[in-house]
């Protein structure tokens, strides 16, 4: 197909960045494209330098071109084509561009896309147009998209799609060969096929590879894995998302409670839930109720972010108090306040670490309590050698700063720089395991443990570290060593 392209391309039409191409530099497709749409070439020449392009590309076109400059297109190409542009594009922006189209040939668009690429699209249109695009799309495709629709988004059976190649377990290699010419014009997913016995239930996959080399004798039976991975469609997508990492296959079938397939996750939706579960747990992180991206009007953003920050304020309030309970402490040792700031980002950070870790641990359902409790154990170990070197530089790099430039006696410098490095091993060890006990306790109540977010723990470990540093400068350098001054 490259090779075609390059003998359709006329040079003229080419820009000097096309002319290094040769040189390890992609082509400005895209300019390409605009040129040929904006050129006065018959709709027919139109057609066929552009089916030339990747879907892709043509995708990525569309919001460079005015609306009539769109229509043209839609006109030019054919619906097979369309539909595989549209499931490259945004579904607020497919739909958009649904719109922009006569009625019955965006029902027909929509009828060519893979159905869980339509249900995606569907539920972002208008729902009177939405109406108008169903009753007009034939039997089948409408089948399809009300079975996809009828489940969750966060099942797995709303991320499936119904196109794939199934056989019946007792053909011969030469009826599955049949079988598969007979059904791949409607398919493109023809790697792997799936097998049902005689009451229509889900027996087994086939390798296409497997069928290709087998010899006309040989028995079917012998080349289906029964063992081959596959999930339930009300399966809940963080409970097997996992486990299809774990297969790494192509496709992977999707059954009813009945044991009928019903369709298959590809390789690609997996990519893709993959990429939607960490933009959630990132935006969780973040102490987001859901994830934001760029077009999000004002109100909404306010909405998912206010909560958490409601939250968030009152556990600041908390830490304020706890701070105005040392105020004989600060009084009597001024200089200490200056070094808060030292042991709160640094507890803070050893928790959302520890968080992080214990996160991606816990999307191991198959984990045990034991091992929870070594999770547990092994960051406290983590927390404590960190603090003790940290600690210790500390010590050595306060106790300096404090004697030189503040003109403090080494005693004394050094006497407010240990308790500083204590304190700050203590708040790195307590943060550690409040970052690994914290999100286990919300998973343990079936809450996702990615709630327990950065904001959450830093706030928490904030409590912590100033609980510690000012109750171990209370006990050693005031009571025990009797230092008092700023």
């Amino acid at each position: 197909m490259e090779q075609e392209r390059n003998e359709l391309i006329e040079p003229e039409n080419l820009s000097p960045a096309d002319d290094e191409s040769d040189e390890g530099r992609r082509p400005d497709y895209k300019k390409e494209i605009i040129s040929i749409v904006r050129g006065t070439m018959s709709p027919v020449m139109m057609r066929d330098r552009l089916e030339n392009y990747h879907e892709n590309d043509l995708a990525e076109v569309l919001p460079l071109l005015t609306e009539a400059e769109r229509k043209k297109l839609y006109r030019i190409l054919n619906a097979d084509v369309l539909s595989d542009i549209m499931e490259y594009t945004d579904e607020q922006e497919a739909s958009k561009y649904l719109s922009e189209m006569d009625i019955r040939k965006a029902s027909l668009i929509v009828s060519h896309m893979d159905a869980d690429a339509a249900v995606v699209v569907l539920r972002a249109t208008d729902k009177n147009r939405r109406e108008l695009l169903l009753d007009l799309m034939d039997a089948d495709s409408k089948r399809e998209v009300a079975l996809i629709a009828s489940f969750d988004e966060d099942e797995i059976g709303s991320r499936m799609t119904t196109n794939y190649i199934s056989i019946r377990e007792n053909l011969s290699v030469k009826e599955a060969m049949n079988a598969l010419v007979e059904q791949a014009p409607r398919n493109d997913n023809i790697s792997t096929l799936f097998v049902y016995d005689e009451t229509g239930a889900y027996f087994g996959a086939l390798d296409l590879k497997e069928l290709i080399i087998a010899r006309q004798g040989t028995v079917l039976r012998d080349l289906i894995v029964t063992s081959y991975p596959y999930v339930y469609g009300n399966e809940n997508i963080d409970d097997c998302i996992e486990r299809l990492k774990d297969y790494s296959e192509d496709l992977v079938p999707v059954l009813d409670n009945n044991n009928f397939q019903i369709g298959v996750i590809t390789s690609q939706s997996i990519v893709e839930v993959v990429d939607d579960e960490m933009g959630e747990d990132y935006a969780k992180f973040a102490g987001l109720t859901a994830e934001e991206d760029l077009k999000e009007p004002l109100k909404e953003s306010m909405k998912k972010r206010l909560p958490w920050l409601l939250a968030l304020l009152g556990l600041g309030l908390v830490v304020s108090t706890v701070v105005g309970a040392f105020e004989q402490v600060v009084s009597q040792l001024t200089l200490i306040m200056a070094f808060q700031s030292l042991i709160l980002d640094m507890a803070g950070n050893s928790g959302t670490q520890s968080l992080a870790v214990t996160i991606r641990v816990l999307m191991d359902e198959s984990l045990t309590g034991r091992q929870k409790i070594g999770l547990a154990v092994k960051e406290m170990r983590v927390g404590f050698c960190d603090g003790l070197i940290l600690g210790c530089i500390s010590i050595i790099i306060v106790g300096i700063y404090i004697c030189v430039l503040k003109g403090k006696p080494p005693a004394f410098a050094f006497a407010v720089s240990g308790c500083i490095g204590l304190s700050l091993l203590v708040a790195m060890i307590i943060s550690s395991l409040l970052g690994t006990s914290i999100p286990m306790f919300f998973h343990r109540i079936g809450v996702d443990p990615a709630v327990a977010s950065g904001p959450l723990i830093t706030t928490i470990n904030d409590l912590v570290a100033v609980v510690t540093y000012y109750s171990l400068s209370w006990v050693l350098l005031i009571n025990l060593l009797h230092l008092s001054g700023s």
